[in-house]
């Protein structure tokens, strides 16, 4: 005690000296209890992710369960949709290619009829889109599917003229190229043997027939057509374009409006005067609603290959 008092300084000193040593080996057993807890969980870890790896991957046997029950949900709904789809288009018929000829100009002489009874015209040689088949046959693999195109387009052109359409000025089909002339057969090389490995041309199961179609109607009528194409249940219509041009370009002046609005005064009959009749009223002019306009659409009726 007595060295304590003569040697302040270096007492002090040697407190605070062994204050932090302690203080120093204090966080030195901290930080060795945190790392071996840190290196067990490590261990662990890498024991689990090693264990992991060597399995062989293969789900529970509830998750099986349910991965089955999904599996069939889902088949059956895609079945339950194909048959519903398979209800909105029309079935492949066998045809050969006079026989599609024949049907053709069945077709024209009904439509034509139809037209002549809507007092709808008709653009001039009107072979329904089909053109380049009026004096041609097509080839003997391509007349099933213009036989459905057929009845298909027949089905569109009843549906205008149904709505009472003034005219139909344009009609066209955009052909494929399988859908040309049949032409005399020619010998062919032998296909190359394909490559081992090489993966065969998946087939499309979805296919569309476009059909463009322009007509001059009232707006009423334009209306009932494009709801009678967007609506129908016999067949899957698409309108990808639709173009309606009014023939009117200009509203009418302000003028002509403020006096078409205005109404006409009943003239007030005379005290005294029995009998007399009151001067009828002039007729309304509608602004908007009498014009005629013109319809183009861009129409794709789908096909489903399943």
């Amino acid at each position: 005690m007595n060295w304590f008092r003569e040697n302040r300084f270096l007492g002090m000193f040697a407190i605070v000296t062994g204050i932090c040593t302690l203080g120093a080996l204090l966080f030195l057993w901290i930080a060795k209890g945190s790392w071996d807890e840190a290196d067990a969980r490590f261990t662990n870890t890498s024991n689990e992710l090693r264990r992991l790896e060597g399995l062989a991957p293969y789900p529970s046997t509830e998750n099986l369960r349910k991965m089955k029950v999904h599996t069939e949900n889902y088949s059956s709904a895609l079945a339950k949709l194909k048959e519903e789809l398979k209800l909105r288009v029309v079935p492949v018929p066998e045809l050969k290619p006079n026989e599609f000829q024949s049907r053709l100009r069945v077709a024209m002489n009904a439509v034509a009829d139809k037209a002549r009874a809507s007092k709808t015209r008709l653009p001039e040689k009107f072979f329904l889109g089909f053109d380049e088949f009026a004096s041609a046959l097509p080839n003997e693999t391509a007349a099933p599917l213009l036989g459905q195109e057929l009845v298909q387009v027949e089905w569109l052109l009843n549906a205008i003229l149904d709505s009472r359409v003034e005219a139909i000025t344009a009609f066209r089909r955009n052909p494929k190229d399988e859908s040309g002339p049949a032409q005399l057969p020619t010998a062919t090389p032998s296909a190359a043997p394909k490559a081992p490995g090489t993966a065969a041309t998946p087939a499309k199961l979805v296919e569309r027939n476009v059909v463009e179609a322009t007509f001059l109607s009232t707006p009423g009528a334009a209306r009932r057509v494009i709801n009678q194409i967007a609506g129908a249940n016999q067949q899957f219509c698409i309108i990808r374009v639709l173009h309606v041009h009014n023939e009117k370009d200009k509203g009418p002046p302000r003028e002509a409006a403020a006096e078409s609005t205005t109404a006409v005064p009943t003239p007030v009959p005379a005290p005294g005067t029995t009998g007399a009749k009151p001067t009828p009223a002039a007729a309304l002019n509608f602004i908007v609603g009498n014009e005629k306009v013109e319809t183009t659409a861009r129409i794709e009726i789908v096909r489903f290959a399943f």
